[in-house]
């Protein structure tokens, strides 16, 4: 069955809550305002994509294509980004809420996470290398045979990682930051 394919279009207050839109493609489409909660949206593509100040929280991304996917000021709590097809995904974060939610043994070279809340995130054996973390909530993200070579978290906060259990050569940490990465020892840092 071909998918039904919107290229070009701009979605604004749509509810695709509790909806399934399974086997659309949507190439260079704007996603205003749209609710997205509990909605189905498993075999979808998105190529070049933007939602702005959407609810996609506990979405279904089972077999989902996101390729150049930008997401600002939106919610995406509970989404497992682990499901999704890893053909070329690639997804960028600015202002958004992804609590618990889970990025497992992606490949997300280079993705770009600013002014997030990551709270409970997993991680778990992803390939973060290079990518940045700007004034991000890390507390209790999940990071476990993670490659974060050349990540940056300078601006990153309430992380914790182990570095004998990650990959973290030439990552970049601020002074404050440090911390996270001697929690599991139970240490006193004062200064």
């Amino acid at each position: 069955m071909n998918p039904l394919i919107h290229e070009d279009q701009t979605f604004e207050k749509v509810d695709f809550s509790q909806q399934s839109i399974i086997n659309q493609a949507f190439h260079d489409c704007v996603f205003l305002n749209c609710e997205f909660q509990n909605a189905d949206l498993s075999n979808v593509e998105l190529v070049d994509c933007s939602f702005t100040k959407c609810n996609l929280s506990l979405a279904n991304a089972n077999h989902t294509g996101m390729k150049h996917v930008h997401f600002v000021d939106s919610k995406l709590s509970g989404i497992d980004f682990s499901k999704c097809k890893d053909f070329l995904f690639s997804v960028s974060f600015q202002n958004c809420v992804l609590e618990y939610a889970s990025f497992s043994k992606k490949n997300m070279k280079k993705a770009i996470f600013t002014d997030c809340k990551l709270i409970g995130v997993d991680f778990m054996e992803t390939d973060l290398s290079m990518s940045k973390f700007n004034n991000c909530d890390l507390a209790n993200a999940i990071f476990d045979q993670t490659n974060l070579e050349k990540a940056d978290f300078r601006t990153a906060f309430n992380y914790a990682l182990d570095p004998e259990r990650n990959k973290i050569k030439k990552a970049k940490f601020s002074i404050l930051g440090a911390y996270g990465l001697l929690s599991k020892y139970n240490i006193e840092i004062s200064g």
